[in-house]
């Protein structure tokens, strides 16, 4: 079916969807597990031929599945680009699992979602390392009315230091008077069980290949935008960019397994000019927080004729709704008709959608997310009307669950 909407994609698609013969089959990969969220959600739906659908596959079994991206691994109830989220990601078959990558002092590559997000994702506020931080921890001031802050960046400390750290929820409580009740901000819809002294293992971007490598899932890293001016010490963008595939390259990683992302369209563009075989599958992220600022059809042209055959909006850019259904959006059309392929982001990353508030990520059809059991309607209009090749979930299962019962590969 995809090769239908965009007949230009073949190759890429089949890298997408073909079985590997770099990723050999291991525990991972051949004993896939959904747990039972996918059953809560599938029991939750409104009656209809799509619950019924999904209902009859409870049986499984499942497989890895590349439609399934695991975001930041299985940052739903794992500390996100750790060890431990990577593998849970892998297990509930993820046939695809990303690493952000950012730099610390030396210029060493790790796996974080933002360069300056330490404070938040680790605990260095609680170690000696505090003191190298940006910006110190000052407690929130009821009296001015400012929040609890702090600003830790990969930047501002060594390799060797990042890896003495530990990885724990992203969140942090604006209303703390101390370090650790800054640090105890997770959502109640999160867990703090897989956050103990002995996980959240960090991870340098050359560890995240070595394991991804043995989990036998495909890669798709995501090139951030630096916290601080570059060049860093001599190190340029176009240097940053260049090392982060010089890693692939290294560990003999075949392009074809590496799906390179950015929200910053000149590092795309230089994969595409320098490094062609991975720059025919490199992704240019979207950034548009409201429709208003998605790019129009003349531009996702543009986007083609510059090479760029990917493209990833947030999954509220790709959903509209008619006569209470939910529909393709514009862009979604527009997209497919530039002849581009799809990636959505990111799934199971709103908190309960049936509390009133399902978040932004559905801001443009919030009115129809009435219960938790729509995720999966979500997924099926995406996946079967707007033609997208993935997507990037929090937890990976609820994917799985649904591409293994569509036959999606």
């Amino acid at each position: 079916m995809l090769k239908k909407i965009v007949p230009s994609l073949t190759v890429a698609l089949l890298s997408f969807q073909a079985a590997s013969v770099f990723a050999q089959p291991n525990a991972f990969s051949t004993n896939i597990q959904v747990g039972q969220r996918p059953y809560f959600l599938t029991a939750d739906m409104s009656p209809g031929p799509l619950k019924d659908k999904l209902q009859s596959c409870a049986n499984g079994p499942f497989m890895r599945t590349d439609f399934s991206i695991g975001h930041r691994g299985a940052a739903l109830m794992f500390p996100e680009h750790t060890k431990e989220s990577y593998e849970a990601a892998a297990r509930m078959g993820a046939g695809i699992v990303e690493c952000d990558v950012t730099f610390t002092k030396d210029k060493a590559l790790v796996c974080r979602h933002a360069q300056n997000d330490l404070h938040t994702t680790t605990n260095i506020l609680a170690t000696p390392l505090a003191a190298k931080c940006t910006k110190a921890f000052t407690p929130h001031d009821p009296v001015a009315n400012t929040p609890a802050s702090a600003e830790c960046r990969t930047s501002d400390i060594t390799l060797a230091e990042f890896k003495t750290l530990r990885g724990k929820m992203d969140a942090a409580n604006v209303k703390a008077k101390t370090v650790a009740e800054y640090m105890a901000g997770t959502a109640n819809w999160r867990t703090d069980l897989y956050s103990g002294p002995t996980s959240g293992t960090l991870m340098t971007h050359a560890e995240s290949i070595a394991l991804f490598t043995q989990l036998g899932v495909k890669m798709t890293p995501e090139l951030k935008s630096a916290s601080v001016s570059m060049p860093f010490d001599g190190f340029s963008q176009e240097s940053y960019a260049q090392k982060m595939i010089d890693e692939y390259k290294a560990a003999k990683v075949p392009a074809s397994q590496v799906f390179a992302q950015s929200f910053n369209k000149n590092d795309v563009l230089y994969w595409i000019k320098n490094e062609s075989a991975f720059g025919k599958q490199a992704v240019f992220l979207d950034s548009a927080n409201k429709a208003a600022d998605l790019p129009t059809l003349a531009q996702l042209q543009s986007y083609k004729a510059d090479g760029i055959q990917i493209v990833a909006p947030p999954i509220f850019a790709l959903l509209d709704s008619a006569d209470g259904k939910l529909i393709p959006s514009q862009y979604a059309k527009n997209a497919r008709q530039a002849g581009l392929g799809i990636i959505a982001w990111s799934l199971e990353r709103s908190g309960v959608l049936a509390n009133g508030n399902p978040g932004w990520y559905y801001q443009t059809v919030a009115p129809l997310i009435k219960r938790e059991g729509d995720t999966m309607q979500v997924l099926d209009v995406l996946a079967k009307d707007v033609g997208i090749m993935g997507i990037f979930s929090d937890w990976p299962a609820t994917v799985t669950y649904y591409a293994n019962c569509m036959g999606l590969k």
